[in-house]
């Protein structure tokens, strides 16, 4: 195998890249705002995007970018809307074309059908301006002229580069106009590494019956049975309003008959440790997580909601997060 410094050719690749990447930065102008606007009030229809060869992958990615942060979008092969996916384009809809030519042979019946139906918004994105996607777009995305980062200049690497990265602008620009947040993107993505990162502690705690209560003023024997019975290892000790007053663990427990023989006729509220922490139920189950591990030999967290920090409505277990894959 003759020697070739492939990690050289892998820098000059992103190198080229980057290039095309600030070209496109410097080419974005009032279109892009045009495009965004036309995106966010298409209300009543669904974004469309298409293109042919590598333009089309691109496209199904946006599509599938677009459609996970809760905007209506799919993809549509340009071969085949000429023979009868056409028909899946409505009067209200936003068609975004990819073709980095403008020129490909496959988007022509298409753009002849947008004409045919103007209500169609049509958004192009494409390199030429002579072509006949540019004059036939109502808002004109025009990337730049770029070097290919392979040899000769030939196989699409940098045009698919900057087709992607605007795709990209387009859709978090939108996230950003409607306040999208990640509680929003868990609504589309409740599946997988990333569904499990955004699920909150109330979607895992503990809650109802099930939550280890025990009032303040009932004898350590009774409890023995309720922190049995629960089998979680921990008790929330609250006072006759239902407020959080202490909590106590197996560790609490076994200390205190270590150091006192007669513990079980003693109260709860002789054994429990005062202000247990508490997170919000919004809060991620990651970050609840962290807490635990943050401080020694803290294995459950007591919920409360913003309104009332002082009240229990569920507890989270260490179990309960590791066992939902998060990590």
């Amino acid at each position: 195998m003759k020697k070739i410094n492939f990690q050289s050719i892998a820098k000059d690749v992103i190198q080229t890249e980057i290039k095309s990447l600030k070209k496109l930065k410097s080419s974005i102008d009032n279109s892009f705002n045009k495009a965004v606007e036309a995106i966010i009030n298409c209300k009543n229809g669904k974004i469309i995007i298409s293109g042919i060869g590598k333009s089309a992958i691109i496209g199904k990615k946006i599509s599938s970018t677009l459609a996970s942060v809760g905007i209506p979008s799919f993809f549509i092969d340009a071969a085949s809307c000429s023979h009868g996916d056409l028909g899946q384009i409505s009067s209200n809809d936003v068609l975004i074309l990819i073709s980095f030519s403008g020129e490909s042979g496959e988007l022509k019946n298409i753009i002849q059908f947008t004409k045919r139906n103007r209500k169609i918004i049509l958004i192009g994105i494409v390199s030429k301006k002579n072509s006949i996607l540019y004059k036939s777009s109502n808002i004109k995305l025009l990337i730049p002229q770029v070097t290919e980062a392979g040899p000769g200049n030939i196989v699409p690497t940098s045009s698919t580069i900057v087709q992607l990265s605007l795709g990209d602008a387009l859709a978090v620009a939108t996230m950003k106009y409607r306040n999208f947040g990640k509680f929003d993107f868990k609504k589309f993505h409740p599946g997988g590494t990333l569904g499990a990162k955004l699920k909150t502690v109330e979607d895992l705690m503990i809650k109802g019956k099930k939550i280890p209560f025990i009032e303040e003023n009932v004898v350590m024997r009774d409890a023995l049975k309720v922190i049995t019975k629960k089998n979680l290892g921990v008790l929330v000790v609250i006072n006759k309003k239902g407020l959080t007053k202490g909590i106590i663990t197996d560790g609490d427990l076994k200390r205190a008959a270590k150091e006192n023989d007669n513990f079980k006729n003693f109260l709860t509220k002789n054994v429990m440790k005062l202000k247990p922490i508490s997170v919000e139920k919004d809060m991620l189950a990651a970050e609840a997580l962290s807490v635990m591990t943050s401080k020694k030999k803290i294995t459950s967290l007591c919920v409360h909601n913003k309104k009332n920090k002082n009240k229990t409505i569920g507890l989270i277990h260490i179990h309960n997060i590791l066992d939902a894959n998060i990590q």
